[in-house]
């Protein structure tokens, strides 16, 4: 299978290579998508914060939408942001790729102006990974069970949802249960006005714990509610992408090309908006890659490694008392860490704030932590 050349190829058709692609397309670019399941459903849960979605998704991209969130350290802190679950379904069809051509294969070879799949060639102009991260290194993992709203009341309380529960499990007789090297945390959202997720999470870990640990610690959390779940979910993904993305050829994109936050875990807001500027450049015949990755942004990727660097090295009651210091932070300061991509100053404040207001003894790891580089 040999074709003619096309303007981008792009591999991988999770929602960020089919975001890039259908902004590709409406830009009257030619299209090849590769992926040896295009069309098959997208199981995870993602979300994001609100105002990270981006205005030309539909409404009904999202299932579900929250205007605040609690994190429990267990102090309770309510964090007036939206929160929004995306209606996986509806964002397939919202990111419609009609003209793309589809090759329904696996790549097994990438390079800059073509890529070989099980059965030929793809030349294309441009080519663009988007297959995700490649797995190795730190990596966040969770296990959850799906309830309706009425069984997960006395979890979720007066809260709207919980982004962060890290109340210790009391039961430390068990090491299973035991969170002094690697604590976990309940995360508690509506999926939609029926059902709501409660996931235990293990936020970063080298080696991180396994999905039978955090079910384990789910079970002791919860009680009885996981009993009768109308679903389960499991997670477990690589927190680093390729290193220095804007240096690669070709372009990575999505959570393999430094567009996952490598402290949350969160990838497809950004994803979003950087379909949009991937697609500009190529139809302008710039290099996406200068657009993608201006100067600001390529120092907020490099800050972003460094707080998940320090995350690693926190113990379970210094990681406590870095989300609580974290929840109090002022709204425009957290926003400026999680979503401002290219706001180098606003995470260098957000991240000093947190510094400054640490104890000695977590600065000194957070120190160390950054300074080393692990």
């Amino acid at each position: 299978m040999t074709a003619a050349i096309t303007d981008v190829a792009v591999v991988g058709a999770g929602p960020a290579g089919r975001a890039l692609a259908h902004h590709l397309v409406l830009r009257g670019l030619t299209v090849t998508i590769v992926d040896p399941h295009p069309g098959a459903p997208w199981r995870p849960t993602y979300a994001c914060w609100t105002d990270e979605l981006p205005t030309w998704l539909p409404a009904d991209a999202a299932s579900a939408q929250v205007d605040s969130v609690e994190i429990r350290t267990p102090d309770t802190v309510r964090i007036a942001r939206g929160y929004s679950v995306i209606d996986n379904a509806e964002l397939q069809r919202a990111l419609t790729v009609d003209g793309a051509r589809v090759v329904a294969e696996r790549a097994t070879r990438i390079a800059p102006d073509h890529l070989i799949t099980d059965s030929g060639i793809v030349r294309a102009s441009t080519v663009v990974d988007a297959r995700g991260t490649s797995g190795q290194g730190p990596r966040q993992t969770a296990f959850g069970v799906v309830v309706t709203r009425e069984r997960a009341r006395p979890v979720l309380g007066a809260a709207e949802a919980v982004l962060m529960d890290w109340t210790p499990i009391d039961n430390t007789d068990d090491a299973t249960l035991d969170d002094s090297a690697v604590p976990s945390f309940l995360y508690a959202i509506p999926l939609d006005d029926e059902r709501v997720l409660l996931e235990e999470t293990c936020l970063a870990g080298d080696p991180p714990l396994t999905i039978a640990r955090l079910r384990a610690r789910l079970e002791a959390r919860l009680g009885g509610l996981t009993e009768d779940a109308l679903d389960t979910e499991s997670v477990s993904f690589s927190l680093e992408g390729i290193d220095s993305p804007w240096r690669r050829t070709p372009l990575p994109f999505g959570a393999r090309g430094g567009l996952l936050h490598p402290a949350t875990g969160y990838s497809i807001g950004m994803s979003f908006t950087a379909a949009g500027i991937v697609a500009d450049a190529i139809a302008g015949g710039r290099a996406p890659a200068d657009d993608l990755w201006p100067s600001g942004a390529r120092g907020v990727h490099r800050l972003r490694t460094a707080g998940l660097h320090a995350l690693l090295a926190l113990d379970a009651d210094q990681t406590r008392a870095f989300f609580d210091t974290f929840a109090r932070l002022p709204v425009a300061r957290q926003r400026a860490y999680l979503s401002g991509r290219t706001d180098l100053p606003g995470s260098v404040a957000a991240m000093l704030t947190l510094f400054a207001r640490a104890d000695h003894r977590t600065r000194r790891t957070l120190a160390r932590a950054v300074l080393s580089g692990r």
